[in-house]
Parts: C-alpha cells; structure tokens; sequence
C-alpha cells in the first residue's frame, strides 16, 4: 500500500496517540511475568518503532558527514556528485573546527519536518576528526532533548564510517547505547551494533532515490524488565523517501520464545507480520 508523505505522518501520529493510550495496562499485564516466554505484540511493534527512529538519526548523521567529507575534497576528485539536500531549512547546522576535530550542531529547534514527513525536534552533536581525507572516520553522535516525533531519543551513538566498502559504497557500522522514551513515560534501553551500507542515491543531490542495507544485532530492555534480542536475517532496507523500513527480516527472541519480523516487499507501508514460532501470523502495526 503506497501513502503520501503527509498520510504518511497523520497515520504515525494517530498510531502513536493509540499506543500511548493503551500502553500503560498492557505494560501492567506484562509486568506480571516479564520472565515469561512469549513474544508481546505491542513491545515488538516498540522494539521496531526504536528502529524507524534511529534509523532516522543515522540517515541524518550520514548525510552531514558525507557533505562535510565532499565540501573538503579536490573538485576534480568529485566524479559529479553532489551535497545531498535532505535537511529543509528549517534545520541549523553549525561547525566549529578545532585543531583536531570537527564538532557539529544540528538544530530542529522546536520542531522540523524533513521532507519524508517526519517531525523532528531537539539537538544532535556530531564530533570526528578533522582530516577529511581519512579511509576511515569514527564519528561520535549524542542528543540533547532531541525527539523523532514524539519519541525521545537519549545516550550516544559511536560509528565508524568507512569512505568505500568491497562494493565502493559508503558504509557504517554503528555501535548504540541509547534509551527510548514514549510520550506515556514507558521506555527501553537499546544496546547493539549495525552495519548500513548505503547503497543507492550516493551523491545524486537529491534525497528520494536514497537507499540503504542495515544488518545488525542489539538487545532491547523494557521497562518492566522484558528483554528482547534482535537479529538481521534478510538485509533491512531503508529507502529515504519512505518513513518505514520497507523489507527485510528479524529474527527475534524473548527467553525460549522466538519469532521473525518481516518488513514486507518493498511497498511503503506502516505494517510488518509476526510469525511466531507455532506458525501463527500476527500484523504488527509500526
């Protein structure tokens, strides 16, 4: 099912205010056993709203850097590419340069909406080092009171971002420390690492055609204990213009209970399937 972009963020919006709405009891019942070997419909559809977000960040945080890194290179080195134009103006971008490092602000003051329809609020911090000639960079990422919506995003990512993989694409494999927090105060701790390798749109200067591969594992800890680990089988893909993943899988586990996450074939929508482990297939909305 395609949407439009502003249907898109009214459909996210609504979901969210639902989700708010009913969390509290749901996160109640699930505080009964949070040892219990059952996969909770409601926190794997968190656990995925956690990637959506974050994959948010990292889209931002790549296209910053890479035209912080095509700004600084020889123009004749340039093979046509050109800055990516992702951030609206409504984004702040300041730079200062120290005599070892670069050290970025990116401002969505009290509220910026990028051109896929996400709304985007708070400060993230950028530092890396200032030779920009580097094969490989690593990039410190932290926020400050920084939301996707109205997801609140806290703790630090560290990535260390290769110029060209085996496949000449820019790539990153991140390392997350972060917690999650939803507008009824519930909230997750999120550790684990990912690889993204972008794949499509390097350098077009234009954001719609971009697209990237995430593979990865992580651990997602919920509020009232309920711990979910998350493993990549099938590449996730993330397509810019779109404010979902769009394919791929997870497989997913929760003490002896295992299910798999499946994004979908590619269509831009806001749902994925949940096939647990006797086979039953349950929709989980995003």
């Amino acid at each position: 099912m395609k949407t439009s972009f502003k249907k898109q963020r009214s459909i996210f919006l609504t979901l969210m205010a639902i989700v708010a709405l009913y969390s509290c009891s749901n996160e109640e019942v699930a505080m009964e056993d949070p040892t219990a070997a059952t996969l909770d419909q409601e926190l794997t559809a968190r656990d995925a709203q956690i990637d959506i977000a974050t994959d948010e960040v990292n889209s931002i945080v790549e296209t910053v850097y890479f035209n912080d890194e095509l700004e600084s290179t020889d123009p004749a080195s340039r093979s046509g590419m050109s800055p990516s134009n992702f951030l609206p103006d409504c984004v702040t971008i300041t730079t200062v340069v120290t005599a070892t490092t670069r050290e970025k602000t990116i401002d969505f003051g009290d509220g910026c909406e990028l051109p896929n329809g996400n709304v985007l609020s708070g400060i993230i911090y950028m530092s890396y080092a200032k030779d920009m000639e580097a094969a490989t960079k690593t990039i410190s990422v932290s926020f400050e009171n920084f939301f996707v919506n109205e997801i609140n995003i806290a703790g630090s990512m560290s990535r260390l971002r290769q110029r060209a993989n085996d496949a000449n694409n820019p790539q990153s494999t991140i390392n997350v420390d972060i917690t999650v927090t939803w507008p009824d105060q519930s909230f997750a701790s999120r550790l684990g690492t990912k690889v993204r390798e972008w794949v499509a749109g390097v350098g077009s200067g234009t954001w719609g055609d971009n697209v990237y591969l995430i593979t990865g594992s992580w651990t997602s800890t919920f509020r009232n204990g309920t711990v979910h680990s998350g493993e990549v089988v099938e590449p996730l893909r993330r397509e810019l213009a779109c404010l979902f993943l769009v394919s791929g899988t997870i497989d997913l586990q929760r003490n002896d209970a295992t299910a798999t996450l499946d994004f979908g074939d590619g269509s831009c929508d806001n749902t994925a399937s949940l096939t647990l482990s006797n086979g039953e297939v349950l929709e989980i909305t995003l």
